[in-house]
């Protein structure tokens, strides 16, 4: 038996950061360069979200375009989600952020709890794909709240948070070769600092230059970003984990 979510290689955060910042421009896109709003571009991702993870649930084994599909729509919907609670409902970057990682962290230990484990190598069965989408949602949304709390409350730009959190991952991947942490604990650990790195690049892509952006345009870089990830789908080898069953 396989996993229906890749083998996590240096590939496969490669082309997660392309996603969580195609998630970023392309949320924006959506919701200030088409002018829908943060409501409206929640209410699309999230329709979008809910329509793809069902049919990867459904899939009876591992698709590369489906699962980066659903990828990139848990980013938009992060993106959009954040964006509508912390400036539309006002509730801020440090309050959505730490209301975002609550969720988090009760989704992983009501997994935990239910399955005894949050290792992707067991995401085989449709109860274990469901908490693996409602975590991976929780961090894509929180990593967008962190990334523009990093970057407008704390004061450190676009550019500076994107240098804070690739330092982050860093640290991480250290600790994963050098030091005996839990690995499954370090992938989450990963999974959610890579969100905040892409919203940031995608910020400092496309922020007018008076806000410390390029001021490229939204649908182009969204379009680029695009084009770049899935050539990256193409010419990176992408297969299946094995599955904890497989592995004992």
């Amino acid at each position: 038996m396989h996993s229906k979510v890749p083998t996590v290689t240096l590939g496969f955060w490669i082309i997660k950061i392309l996603a969580t910042t195609l998630g970023e421009t392309g949320g924006d896109t959506v919701t200030m360069t088409m002018n829908l709003g943060y409501l409206a571009g929640s209410l699309i991702f999230l329709t979008a979200l809910v329509v793809l993870v069902s049919v990867q649930i459904r899939a009876d084994r591992f698709h590369p375009y489906l699962y980066w599909a659903t990828i990139v729509a848990s980013t938009t919907a992060g993106t959009t989600l954040a964006d509508f609670a912390d400036r539309s409902l006002g509730i801020g970057y440090a309050g959505g952020s730490l209301s975002l990682l609550i969720c988090l962290v009760a989704t992983l230990g009501l997994w935990y709890a239910m399955e005894g484990t949050v290792s992707v190598s067991t995401v085989v069965t449709p109860k274990a794909e469901a908490f693996y989408w409602a975590t991976v949602t929780f961090s894509q949304t929180l990593g967008t709240a962190l990334g523009d709390w990093m970057a407008d409350s704390a004061g450190l730009g676009y550019l500076g948070s994107a240098l804070v959190f690739a330092a982050g991952l860093a640290l991480v991947a250290a600790a994963y070769f050098f030091t005996r942490l839990s690995h499954v604990a370090l992938f989450w650990a990963a999974f959610v600092l890579s969100r905040p790195l892409g919203a940031t690049v995608g910020d400092f892509l496309d922020k007018p230059m008076s806000d410390g952006g390029l001021a490229l345009s939204r649908p182009l870089a969204s379009l680029i970003i695009g084009i770049v990830m899935i050539a990256c789908i193409l010419l990176i080898p992408q297969r299946a984990a094995a599955s904890a069953a497989a592995q004992s």
